[in-house]
């Protein structure tokens, strides 16, 4: 590669134009843009979106990226006009579930740094005269929120990329990607071939026809979604100018999954309200040869009537006005939703920036340019990551069904627990079916049919000293869920671990290569458990992991997920001297633990079980009657027992010895809200909930999963110097004795009256009858302490942690 290397970008649509703008801003010039379409009306989304930025989001990097936005092109101007007008933003609730909600969007607005203020509906009509205020309950107004200017912001970013070297080419159809070992080098278009160290494709809706020229699935489905414009409102005339365009802020009704803008005179009308609409990438027009802009498909009425009808029921003046035109407009959606972001697993140098909308599009471009030239973003993008989807995940079926539902929930109300209701069930573990006939209630989590509470633990008595909580949080919760913590603390109980993602690392080089990656100390007797973390090259926390030594050559490493499974894949040395396998799908796990678990386990087995034989953090192949296991002295929850792994074969018969030997014991199985609720009495962290890449081991509280002295591991000199001494903010244990006030997360924390920080995990406590939140807070707090939950602040107190068993009596009897 060139010091400088040369980077062609696919798509000028604009992320591509931000893109080219942000890395040549940076230093790197040799950027070619390739464009299928006329620039800058490429054809693609860019060119008919109608430019709403809203930055509240539930993901804090979707609300960073749109922050950006905002701020970089408030700045950008084109020819002396405008490409972003700060008009604010104005979202309605129309009934009481919508009104509530707002109070939830208000603090997600609030724990990230957004200005806004809950309005009502007078309010309302005030900043929206259009509005009915009779029709409303209330209001969310974010002032900073506005309209984009589209191609305007496009072409002015391009125009500042070509200032210092960059070239934008038209009309150049991508026909394949060249590579060479493993490497991207080139792009040849119908023209001819550009020589290429780095390819980014920012193609859009064509975005899997790209990712098909280098045999890369890109889970992404072209959605239409309908735009109409009326004909011109009395109400209207003389309020803008056709330079000005807009002065009203921009109005979502979601309660109707519509949204509105000016246009002059005329009002703009979005809906999300009609059946998906769904297209195949390769079905879409090209733009050389399209009669029309391919990414505007012809409007159908039908599908806009009910959307028309609850427009003008809001706004009564579009009771005298007539749809003028309209489109249906080609969107890009995800099964989750969510962008897709970074490296092509097996093709180094290609690289996707895809599925982005204009509110996140200077955000996106920042952010992959930082990766591009740093090596990491400073945002952690794991929610965005290409890397985070499963096999499952990608298969066409799965793609289109999910999708289409990321399309129909865009505007709903959802909750933290909802799961997806199809296609389900997907991923499920030996022990489904004994789990089903035990009533279990399940969730879906990375495709797992996850057991939250089971209802044949409704009559344990248990359930009678769970105390009730708000309406909210009892959504996706039972009583039954608290019982079944307090079981486990007495008695015994049985979890479903199978979830959890496990490798195999092994070979001659499988030690050094863990060494290298991992802060902490491995090169331990076999047998011997590790809980350590893998780390950026700026210190920032990517993984958390647990690392049991099974040989001289072979490890099980439990990781959280498939970019770790990336991370490891991307640092494998060339010389064949480590090995990777996922053993997840052909494995299972029971966590036995709780008091009497060892004297549950220890009559199954001729294999020593005594603290003595096999203490804390140690591990062994064992038998449990007939099935061999690996057992590991380890527990989440802060009790005594085992991880139990086996072969999915035998996965059955391990759950029917375990529970048949367990009755005399009171076993009962758990599920997962258990499970949270006694690892956060014990303080145990959630990577990607309580901390990721933003955060270093001495902040989120996991310093002592770190050895300085072991010698060189990724992030180590980042690192060097930091302590829990020297950090200036903190994940902080907070606890609240009012049970009813159950939070879930994302909730603005406040010191001393002021906005400081957020809430990442929430749970009640059974055992030790608090509320239990863990928030990202200043190390050194001075004032009382209030977590805002829907409107209303909680007072709460700062807690020394765990909470539960400080001298670990329980884990290592």
């Amino acid at each position: 590669m060139a010091v400088t290397p040369r980077v062609v970008l696919i798509g000028a649509g604009i992320v591509g134009c931000a893109l080219a703008d942000e890395l040549t801003a940076r230093g790197w010039t040799d950027v070619t843009v390739l464009e299928q379409g006329d620039l800058f009306t490429t054809g693609g989304s860019s060119s008919h979106a109608p430019g709403l930025v809203f930055q509240t989001n539930g993901c804090r990097t979707m609300t960073e990226f749109a922050k950006y936005t905002v701020t970089k092109y408030s700045e950008l101007t084109l020819d002396g006009g405008w490409c972003f007008r700060q008009v604010g933003g104005l979202e309605v609730a129309t009934t009481p579930e919508r009104l509530h909600d707002l109070k939830r969007r208000h603090g997600w607005a609030t724990a990230s740094g957004v200005e806004s203020a809950l309005v009502g509906p007078e309010e309302c009509a005030t900043l929206h005269p259009l509005v009915d205020p009779a029709k409303v309950l209330g209001g969310f107004h974010v002032p900073s929120d506005g309209l984009a200017k589209p191609l305007r912001a496009a072409e002015a970013q391009a125009q500042l990329a070509i200032g210092r070297g960059a070239r934008f080419l038209a009309r150049q159809k991508v026909t394949a990607i060249e590579r060479s070992a493993g490497r991207v080098t080139g792009v040849t278009t119908e023209t001819g071939t550009f020589r290429a160290d780095i390819v980014v494709s920012c193609a859009g809706m064509w975005g899997p026809l790209i990712g098909g020229l280098v045999d890369l699935t890109v889970p992404l489905v072209p959605m239409a979604h309908q735009y109409a414009r009326t004909t011109a409102l009395p109400q209207l005339a003389g309020h803008n100018t056709e330079l000005g365009e807009a002065s009203k802020p921009i109005l979502r009704h979601q309660d109707a999954d519509l949204y509105f803008r000016e246009h002059v005179d005329r009002i703009g009308v979005g809906a999300y309200g009609h059946r998906p609409m769904p297209l195949d990438a390769a079905e879409i027009a090209d733009p050389r040869t399209s009669a029309g802009m391919p990414s505007e498909l012809a409007f159908t009425p039908a599908d806009f009537d009910e959307s028309w009808a609850a427009a003008v029921d809001l706004l009564p003046s579009l009771g005298d006005a007539k749809v003028e035109e309209g489109i249906n407009g080609l969107f890009s959606f995800t099964p989750d939703g969510m962008p897709l972001l970074g490296e092509h697993p097996e093709l180094d140098g290609f690289w996707l920036a895809e599925a982005v909308w204009i509110t996140h599009s200077a955000g996106v471009a920042r952010s992959m340019a930082e990766w591009l030239i740093d090596g990491q973003p400073r945002l952690d993008l794991h929610s965005c990551d290409l890397a985070r989807f499963e096999k499952v995940h990608l298969a066409p079926d799965y793609v289109r069904a999910r999708s289409c539902q990321s399309f129909v929930e865009v505007y709903d109300v959802l909750h933290p627990l909802q799961p997806m209701e199809d296609p389900r069930p997907l991923r499920t573990s030996p022990f489904y079916e004994r789990q089903a006939e035990l009533g279990a209630y399940f969730l879906e989590a990375n495709g797992w049919e996850r057991p939250h509470w089971y209802e044949a633990n409704a009559n344990l008595p248990e359930v009678e000293r769970v105390p009730a909580r708000n309406d909210w949080a009892a959504r996706y919760w039972s009583p039954i869920a608290g019982a079944e913590a307090l079981v486990a603390r007495e008695r015994v109980a049985m979890f479903d671990m199978t979830a959890l993602k496990r490798l195999e690392i092994s070979g001659p080089g499988a030690l050094p290569f863990l060494q290298t990656l991992t802060t902490n100390q491995l090169d331990k007797k076999p047998g011997a458990v590790t809980y350590t973390l893998l780390l950026g090259e700026d210190g920032g926390v990517r993984s958390d992991l647990t690392v049991a030594r099974l040989g001289d050559r072979r490890f099980q490493v439990g990781v959280n997920g498939n970019l770790d499974v990336d991370w490891f894949s991307r640092h494998l040395p060339g010389d064949g001297t480590v090995q990777i396998q996922e053993t997840t799908p052909g494995t299972c796990c029971i966590g036995l633990w709780g008091p009497r678990a060892r004297d549950l386990l220890q009559p199954l087995s001729t294999t020593d079980f005594s603290h003595k034989a096999l203490g804390y953090f140690k591990a062994c192949q064992a038998y449990i009657r007939e099935v061999p296991v690996t057992a590991m002295r380890l527990s989440y929850v802060g009790e005594l027992g085992w991880e139990l792994y086996t072969t999915a074969d035998m996965g059955r018969k391990l759950w029917d010895i375990l529970w048949e030997a367990g009755q005399e014991h009171g076993v009962i199985a758990a599920g997962r809200d258990a499970f949270n609720s006694m690892r956060l009495e014990k303080g145990y962290r959630s990577w990607g909930t309580d901390m990721t890449t933003e955060h270093d081991p001495y902040e989120a509280g996991i310093g002592f999963a770190v050895r300085m002295d072991k010698g060189y591991f990724i992030g180590r000199d980042a690192i060097e110097g930091r302590s829990e001494a020297t950090v200036s903010r903190k994940l902080t244990c907070l606890t609240w004795e009012d049970a009813y006030s159950v939070v879930l997360g994302k909730e603005p924390v406040f010191v001393d009256g002021r906005p400081s920080g957020y809430v990442t995990s929430a749970a009640y406590g059974y055992t030790i009858g608090k509320n239990i939140a863990y928030a990202w807070l200043p190390s050194s707090i001075d004032g009382p302490v209030e977590i805002e939950y829907f409107g209303t602040r909680i007072p709460v107190r700062v807690a020394e942690e765990p909470l539960f068993d400080p001298k670990m009596t329980r884990l290592r009897s």
